[in-house]
């Protein structure tokens, strides 16, 4: 069993920046795709690369994107987050208390998140974790490749990563990856009935309020320890736990 490792998702989950971005590229799409209706935009955005949103919104639609439609909604939301995003409530209490090795792996590209960390002031903390991001695989979430290269660079099985996902993309794939999860719903933009959506996305536990991950982090470890000294236990009595 290699040492237990927790990894959160960066947007909706350590920083709260998943109402801006979606606003940001609603206004965009408004003149790009102006046949695409506002919540059908909203509802395809969570969790997923622009690139994938933009993709499957033009297949929908009787326009076509201009070839910098990517550059330019990236830009815009970057652009946005460097003055208005803000790190989730509890969440700076929540990393300087943990003490397990940590990492993040997040669908926005590279440099967002790293700026979203810094304009949050979350870097103090998680400057040095190990980062992850979709340029490094041609699948991103909702596939589980970068959950899996994660674990592999990590060093780590992924029977033994803990995961904290906001978005059902990313929760179903750190579920497929094998990892457990946690589906967070503390951020702005969550809507009703979204914690039901995480469960049947193959959510462990649902956490409302990131004050209560320690817990659910001791919970895992005792799980954890019951299914090694029970490795026969079945897949329904590890839920029921």
């Amino acid at each position: 069993m290699s040492a237990p490792t927790l990894i959160f998702d960066c947007d909706g989950v350590l920083v709260d920046s998943e109402t801006i971005a979606e606003a940001t590229l609603v206004r965009q799409l408004a003149d790009l795709l102006p046949d695409i209706p506002r919540d059908v935009a909203l509802r395809q955005a969570l969790g997923m690369t622009t690139a994938d949103i933009l993709a499957q919104l033009e297949a929908q639609s009787a326009h076509r994107l201009p070839e910098d439609a990517l550059s330019r909604i990236d830009g815009a939301i970057e652009a946005r987050l460097a003055e208005e995003v803000r790190a989730i409530e509890g969440v700076v209490e929540t990393v300087a208390g943990l003490r397990l090795p940590l990492a993040i792996v997040s669908n926005s590209r590279r440099r967002r998140v790293v700026a979203s960390l810094a304009t949050t002031g979350l870097d103090a903390w998680l400057s040095e974790v190990p980062l992850f991001t979709a340029e490094q695989v041609e699948r991103p979430k909702p596939a589980p490749d970068l959950y899996l290269f994660a674990a592999r660079s990590l060093g780590c099985a992924p029977r033994d990563c803990l995961v904290v996902e906001d978005s059902v993309s990313g929760v179903t794939a750190a579920h497929a990856a094998g990892m457990m999860v946690i589906g967070f719903t503390g951020a702005s933009h969550i809507e009703d009935g979204h914690a039901e959506r995480l469960r049947r996305a193959g959510a462990w536990r649902i956490l409302p309020s990131m004050h209560g991950l320690a817990a659910l982090i001791d919970r895992w470890h005792e799980e954890r320890q019951l299914r090694v000294a029970s490795p026969q236990a079945t897949s329904a009595e590890k839920r029921s736990l």
